[in-house]
């Protein structure tokens, strides 16, 4: 705990660093704030990553505390904070927060001894040996690369990076192909008719939560009782959590029981998490099982995953091709042109197989003359739409 409360301190720092460089930068020329402002002279160079690692060095002569936490840690700390930096002027995230006491959750070890794990305990630097509860044997040929420490409600955990020189083929398009569908009132509908009902699992140990909460405001901040209550109401967000990714594990395995191609719609989530329906979006942890879970189960079982353009696709016939519009409150799907009839999600299930069908056979055909389909050639990593346009 002691670590954890160091590095959050020093990822404080370093991002209070930035951002006062930042905003001294930004002050008019002829106007300053009459809040406050932040003064730095015009010729200091901006705190990057390799700064502010030197940094760490002069600053543990006059901090001990640091000398009690491994170096490479607090470097990987800097990391994590520049790596916050990168995302918001690459991916447009916000800009990086301050971490409040208990909100800095793990810590890494880039550099682990491969001989680390011995049986029930592993040696970590500075630390020494700790005892853990192998969930699974290392396998024959792998290397441990690193070690990261993770507190969670539940307790403490050490998730570990390993690593072969293996390379693995991403699938290519083959078998029996399927569309999906998700949404709110069925969590997902495939183009075989399969509908399944979108589970609620904040609703099940909501009432439990509300208590624990009501209890929490009445509690002192910084009391033990407070700090108890907090772990027990952490232990049940987990609980939640397993729940929802259980169920995403095994439908993911069901779905790849049954098809050799999936193909989905290229939605964005976060703009549904942003409307109405945004709790019940992410209680049902819809990206998380379309953009996470689903392709990582999909390549593990050598099944086909690919995303489709999901622009019109509930406003197109299946059989026909024709546009029949319609809006949300209507839940079917009747073409006047061809006399289809069928469920409104079922009938955009087979619209993006048909899309991912299309998609899919350019595709094949353009490893297939490139030569990357085979023997002894593997395919790039990039996404099927980036396929497609170059």
């Amino acid at each position: 705990m002691e670590w954890l409360e160091t590095c959050r301190k020093v990822y404080n720092y370093a991002l209070r660093e930035r951002k006062d460089w930042v905003n001294s930068r930004k002050c008019s020329i002829n106007a300053c704030s009459l809040q406050s402002e932040s003064i730095i002279p015009a010729d200091a160079l901006y705190p990057n990553y390799y700064r502010q690692k030197k940094a760490l060095t002069e600053a543990k002569k006059t901090n001990p505390g640091l000398k009690a936490v491994h170096s490479q840690v607090l470097q990987d700390v800097i990391g994590r904070v520049d790596a916050a930096f990168a995302a918001m002027k690459q991916r447009g995230h916000g800009f990086p927060r301050f971490k409040k006491f208990g909100q800095f959750k793990s810590f890494l070890f880039p550099q682990v001894d491969n001989d680390a794990i011995v049986e029930s305990q592993i040696k970590l630097p500075k630390l020494g040996k700790v005892a853990i509860n192998l969930h699974r044997p290392i396998p024959e040929g792998f290397r441990v690369k690193t070690a990261r420490i993770v507190r969670k409600a539940s307790g403490w955990y050490v998730a570990l990076a390993i690593q072969a020189d293996v390379s693995v083929p991403e699938p290519m398009p083959h078998g029996h192909a399927l569309g999906i569908d998700v949404g709110l009132e069925y969590f997902l509908s495939t183009s075989e008719g399969e509908q399944v009902k979108r589970p609620r699992f904040f609703n099940q140990l909501h009432r439990k939560l509300k208590l624990l909460q009501r209890r929490l405001k009445n509690k002192e901040k910084g009391s033990s009782n407070r700090r108890k209550l907090n772990r027990k109401i952490g232990r049940v967000h987990e609980k939640i959590a397993h729940c929802r990714s259980d169920f995403h594990f095994k439908l993911a395995h069901h779905l790849c029981d049954h098809a050799g191609m999936i193909f989905v719609e290229d939605l964005d989530f976060r703009v549904m998490a942003k409307g109405m329906s945004g709790q019940h979006t992410l209680d049902a942890g819809l990206g998380q099982f379309v953009n996470q879970i689903l392709p990582w189960v999909c390549w593990k079982r050598d099944v086909y995953y690919g995303k489709v353009d999901p622009n019109g696709t509930s406003q197109e016939c299946p059989d026909c091709g024709a546009v029949v519009k319609k809006d949300l409150s209507v839940r079917g799907h009747h073409c006047a042109e061809c006399g289809s009839t069928k469920p409104r999600d079922v009938a955009s299930g087979q619209v993006i197989r048909s899309r991912g069908l299309s998609a899919a056979v350019g595709y094949a055909a353009k490893e297939n003359v490139c030569g990357d389909g085979l023997a002894g050639a593997l395919p790039s990593q990039v996404s099927l739409k980036q396929k497609l346009e170059s």
